[in-house]
């Protein structure tokens, strides 16, 4: 760590990855890119910045380093933004659900790909990016199924695509469906993949949908440390059965300090002003990490082999808004 922090590669992948983080996010705040979230800006921009090799090469440096630790910092103090008591007091009818479409919708998917001959890594992270909460989720078991660059970029485009477009389908269905305010935002938290997707579908409902789409949102937030520790132990399991090598049990600490920093925002008082400073530099981190992610992207083997995962994933999402609109109509 001390040569990187002589190198001047290294500076220059900060700087590059910290500008396209802090693009995303004021990008993010105009009508017509909020749909798409500050991360997946991010992400873009850094493919963008492929158009200069020369950037690419000299920030070498930094970006493995970036991709890796600033993703697992920026999970961390995303934590900060999960209120334990609120999820709480949801009631237990929330939690259910949330783990029931959670598992539900990784298991579809996950299969789904296996089907289509999807490769396994490639087909966890999309199946925990729609079940769980997009981008973020993937990057979050990224690390356990030592997945490459390319195939965390594929599932990040899969993830952000399909969430935009079932955004705009299920606010266009709120007319049809005949749903309170509550179980229209139960069901736009229950089914859509990025955080932003469901704050920017459960608000065209109003106040009382835009809440409940939030805690039910934040509900399956939560549980990524938990599927992060499965994917682990799955994907350790298969990889002993090809080597048979023995290995330590893949435990996502990261994770640890995501659920650490989730009890430290809802049991310790802070002011309101830091707890919405360190999501701020959570999202500046992992935004970060996606650029250094863009960087490094290959577009023809994401152009090869992103059709049968899109496929996939297209009819996960299908399987797994129907499933919320049922539950929330019954439930809630």
């Amino acid at each position: 760590m001390e040569m990187r922090w002589k190198e001047t590669g290294f500076w220059i992948g900060i700087l590059v990855t910290l500008a396209c983080s802090l693009a995303g996010k004021y990008l993010a705040l105009l009508p017509g890119l909020q749909l798409i979230g500050a991360l997946v800006i991010a992400l873009i921009l850094g493919m963008l910045v492929q158009v200069s090799r020369t950037v690419v090469v000299s920030a070498q440096p930094g970006t493995g380093f970036i991709s890796n630790k600033f993703l697992r910092l920026g999970i961390i103090l995303l934590g900060f933004r999960l209120n334990l008591e609120a999820l709480a007091d949801s009631g237990i009818k929330t939690i259910v659900l949330a783990i029931v479409v959670v598992a539900f919708t990784i298991v579809t998917v996950y299969f789904l790909c296996k089907w289509l001959k999807v490769e396994d890594s490639l087909g966890l992270m999309a199946a925990c990016g729609c079940g769980i909460c997009g981008a973020a989720a993937v990057m979050g078991v990224s690390p356990q199924v030592k997945a490459k660059n390319d195939d965390a970029v594929l599932a990040v485009a899969v993830v952000c695509i399909l969430g935009t477009v079932f955004t705009l389908i299920e606010v266009g269905l709120k007319p049809v469906l005949g749903m309170t305010p509550t179980q229209f935002g139960v069901m736009t938290g229950s089914s859509l993949h990025e955080i932003a997707h469901a704050v920017a579908a459960g608000g065209a409902g109003g106040t009382r949908a835009l809440d409940a789409s939030i805690i039910m949102k934040l509900s399956r937030v939560l549980l990524l440390a938990p599927v992060a520790v499965i994917v682990g132990i799955i994907a350790q399991r298969k990889a002993k059965a090809t080597t048979d090598e023995k290995s330590k049990l893949p435990i996502p600490w990261f994770m640890g300090g995501f659920l650490l920093t989730s009890a430290i925002g809802t049991f310790v008082a802070m002011p309101a002003e830091l707890l919405n400073g360190l999501v701020s530099v959570a999202y500046i981190c992992l935004g970060m990490a996606m650029a250094a992610l863009g960087m490094s992207v290959n577009f023809q083997v994401i152009i090869r082999r992103g059709g049968r995962v899109f496929l996939a994933a297209t009819i996960g999402s299908v399987a797994l808004l129907a499933l919320s609109i049922t539950a929330s109509k019954l439930f809630f």
